[in-house]
């Protein structure tokens, strides 16, 4: 996650309280997915942005995963998504969104 977005995320969690947040993620890969995840939750593990030490907990999510995929019109997401999925490695997705979750969420 770059550090402009980090920055967003973490304004959006003083502003709004990070209990009401949800972060939709749709990385290409699963580790890449879940270093985005693990940045939101945890704190940025590069060490490199405005998340550094930051335990926010939110929740998170990939667009891609079955709870969120359900939430679309499926039009929508036939249309804008589908064609990608594809080619994701979904399951390998889904386990790593979870296992940062279950780690690191708080809400």
């Amino acid at each position: 996650m770059d550090l402009e977005n980090q920055k967003r995320v973490k304004e959006f969690a003083e502003e709004f309280g990070p209990e009401n947040l949800v972060v939709l993620l749709g990385a290409a890969e699963g580790e890449a997915a879940g270093l985005a995840a693990e940045t939101v939750t945890a704190g940025d593990p590069t060490f490199a942005g405005p998340l550094t030490g930051v335990q926010l907990g939110l929740k998170v999510y990939h667009v891609c995963e079955p709870e969120i995929k359900a939430e679309f019109d499926e039009a929508v997401y036939d249309e804008q998504i589908s064609m990608m999925e594809m080619v994701l490695d979904i399951d390998d997705i889904v386990s790593e969104m979870s296992a940062i979750r279950d780690e690191y969420t708080k809400y």
